[in-house]
């Protein structure tokens, strides 16, 4: 883009983006760097534990399920404490937990530790969403939310491809190299120089809301709206995998490759694209993004040609990349703002909830009905995420 005879610089919405803000980044990026657990979580169950794809798929149930308990209530421990605290426990505990939990060959003992690490590791996820949104101005949300991004997908570049490589030699890897990165990650945490920040600042004089988060009638519709896209996207941890190395015979590795393209684009994107789109209106980029899920994940229905699932990639990551930042930048534009955390802990839970259902029922799909039905219904599902977004703009709900 070209103003004034100059090259506009397609960065410059990070300018002026908190200090505190920069520095959660890069915890956040040492901690994505090791993330390769949950991506192979499906296969390590089928392959090590030797389960079918349909109980693998319970894994995702057992960890949906944890994020899914914790997330309320660390959005409420997040006004009270400061969202910084909570994050720097998520990432010791969980670290530790994922030490344990490669010594465990029981597929039964496996979900229940499942459910113990989500516990753990999600309850980073809301007190993230509450930091980044007590400590930037609403007309720097998007694009901050949009770095946060940047440093989990610069991190995804880098775990899943390692993970997919030590896969291949030994599944076990894979929880020793996340685990020692999230305790690196929350040790950075503690001995980063972080200025201190609105959430403390304003924390004695908060005025509680009397009203109640089940009555906002605007935040349940869009809670609503938002949970057919989720399971669409959430397809990438469940039936993504299986669907390329079970029915397309791609290698572990090969599917991490794939999976890089995803993150590379929007380490490279994100944060230009969510600068440009910064006047839209959040309905509307809300609904594109939804659509162009509905359009990528659809696609994967027409061919197995490696090419074109890699064209597939490239359309729902934008869709990615529009939704997501847009998503959490609404929300914290609408929560009172004495109960941002409670409001980001319940949007978590709304994550959760589908992260919970949405890879097991996508495996189960994809094992009795085969990959066309379940590409089908992505497109139709995520359509009608597009739908129900866009009319946050034309009715008050």
């Amino acid at each position: 883009m070209i103003f004034k005879g100059k090259i506009a610089n397609p960065w410059h919405g990070l300018k002026g983006i908190p200090k505190n803000i920069w520095l959660l980044s890069v915890a956040t990026l040492i901690n994505r760097s090791g993330t390769m657990v949950l991506p192979f979580l499906a296969l390590y169950f089928t392959k090590e534990l030797s389960v079918s794809v349909s109980e693998a798929g319970l894994a995702f149930v057992a960890f949906g399920l944890g994020a899914l308990i914790t997330s309320p209530f660390v959005g409420r421990l997040s006004d009270r404490f400061g969202p910084l605290s909570i994050m720097k426990l998520s990432l010791f505990t969980s670290g530790l937990m994922l030490f344990l939990f490669s010594f465990i060959g029981n597929y039964y003992i496996a979900l229940g530790a499942t459910f113990i690490w989500s516990a753990l590791s999600e309850a980073f996820r809301p007190a993230n969403l509450t930091f980044i949104s007590k400590e930037t101005d609403p007309s720097q949300r998007k694009t901050a939310f949009a770095l946060n991004r940047i440093a989990i997908n610069l991190g995804m570049s880098i775990g899943p491809v390692v993970g997919g490589i030590l896969a291949y030699y030994n599944y076990h890897l894979l929880f020793y190299v996340d685990g020692i990165t999230s305790i690196l990650a929350g040790g950075f945490l503690l001995i980063s120089p972080f200025e201190k920040f609105h959430v403390e600042q304003i924390s004695e004089e908060l005025n509680l809301s009397p009203q109640k988060i089940y009555k906002d009638k605007r935040f349940i519709y869009y809670m609503l709206a938002l949970l057919p896209v989720e399971f669409v996207f959430f397809q990438h941890l469940g039936a993504v995998p299986i669907y390329f190395v079970k029915e397309l015979h791609y290698t572990e590795a090969i599917y991490g490759v794939l999976m890089a393209v995803n993150t590379g684009i929007i380490i490279f994107v994100e944060v230009p694209l969510n600068s440009a789109m910064a006047q839209w209106r959040d309905s509307s980029s809300l609904a594109l993004g939804s659509l162009l899920c509905a359009v990528g994940f659809g696609m994967m229905a027409f061919s197995a040609n490696i090419y074109y699932l890699v064209l597939s990639i490239i359309v729902w990551t934008f869709g990615e990349m529009i939704f997501f930042p847009s998503s959490a930048s609404y929300l914290s534009n609408i929560a009172p703002k004495d109960k941002i955390g409670k409001y980001m802990g319940y949007y978590q839970m709304n994550f959760s909830f589908s992260l919970m259902i949405a890879p097991w029922l996508g495996a189960v799909i994809l094992d009795y009905y085969g990959s066309a039905i379940l590409w089908g219904l992505t497109f139709i599902a995520a359509s009608f995420s597009a739908w129900m977004l866009y009319r946050l703009k034309m009715e008050k709900v």
